[in-house]
């Protein structure tokens, strides 16, 4: 079911690091990632912000740029490699493989590659960034949700299974994934020990459905909640609070003011040990997605984050999950 993963890959990711966002309003879009998330903001500049969370002591995790044709896209999603020398391996894979790669000079980030998977997925590279102090001791300062940490991304793409594949021959492994008899659904992969790093969707890609930061305790899922409510963001309050099945994390999703999607949740489990097996979950059950509370609107499921300049790709079978509408429907008709 699931593609062989190489262990011993052309160069070493190390984790998922950084997002790259277009905005529509520099000032709006700062103000909710740190009122409502509660980043701290590492350096601001003309049409530039740059962002981190309390426990990140490297510059930024979150890059909002100001938009000039007011587009609202990613522009990229970055990964870290180990070593110097893991860039020019990469920059070799990517070139033998026949995808983009392109040296670029980056702020903050001394050498970085730009590269693109094989369904166009922006993507950024690099081994070392400027370090700031850690800010989780400095309570006097916290704001909005607390979030320690940017954990990962999800990709919605348009043949799971393929991408998937891909990513196995670069060492991402899968803690769990979705499947419907022989079809995978939905895979979760992971390089730096814990459940996730990347997630992989079906659906119309390459694009970003969300980008995902750790909470301390459960009760900043909530504090994010009221926050937003009294910032006048209530309605971008998407989905949750709930409980996931895969993973196991309590869990809300956001939509900042340009509708790109943001989880906050409070951690999951480790999986560094070569011994531990993929959990399997059927894509036909309810508690695929959340353990308890009620499904996701359809919008959670179609509405993603388009990578600047990237051609969308339609699956050839549309995705057909139960949604929040489905579900009334359903229970409307029993009474």
């Amino acid at each position: 079911m699931l593609p062989a993963v190489n262990l011993r890959p052309p160069f070493n990711i190390t984790r998922a690091s950084h997002v790259v966002l277009h905005v529509a309003d520099l000032a709006r879009s700062r103000d909710f990632y740190v009122n409502i998330v509660g980043l701290v903001i590492s350096e601001e500049g003309e049409g530039v912000c740059y962002l981190r969370g309390l426990a990140e002591a490297c510059h930024h995790s979150l890059v909002l740029v100001q938009s000039q044709g007011g587009e609202q896209t990613c522009k990229r999603i970055g990964f870290r490699v180990f070593f110097e020398e893991d860039l020019d391996s990469a920059y070799a894979f990517f070139k033998s493989e026949g995808l983009a790669a392109e040296w670029v000079d980056v702020p903050h980030q001394g050498r970085t590659l730009h590269v693109e998977d094989p369904i166009g997925t922006k993507i950024e590279l690099c081994a070392q960034m400027e370090t700031l102090p850690r800010m989780y001791l400095k309570f006097e300062s916290f704001t909005g949700a607390h979030a320690q940490r940017l954990d990962h991304y999800q990709l919605l793409a348009p043949d799971t299974y393929a991408l998937c594949e891909f990513y196995s021959r670069l060492g991402f492994r899968n803690s769990e994934y979705i499947a419907h008899g022989d079809k995978l659904l939905g895979a979760f992969m992971y390089r730096k020990g814990t459940c996730l790093d990347l997630a992989i969707v079906q659906g119309q890609g390459p694009r970003l459905h969300h980008f995902a930061y750790t909470v301390s305790e459960s009760h900043n899922i909530f504090t994010a909640c009221d926050l937003a409510g009294n910032h006048g963001y209530a309605a971008s309050v998407e989905r949750g609070p709930g409980r996931h099945g895969p993973g196991g994390m309590l869990f809300v999703y956001l939509r900042d003011p340009d509708g790109h999607r943001v989880e906050l949740f409070n951690s999951h489990y480790q999986t560094i040990d070569i011994e531990i097996e993929p959990v399997r979950w059927e894509a036909a059950s309810l508690s695929t997605n959340v353990r308890w509370g009620i499904p996701a609107p359809a919008r959670w499921y179609f509405e993603a984050t388009a990578f600047a300049g990237a051609a969308l790709i339609e699956p050839a079978e549309k995705p057909n999950p139960q949604t929040l509408e489905s579900y009334a429907l359903a229970l409307s008709m029993q009474k």
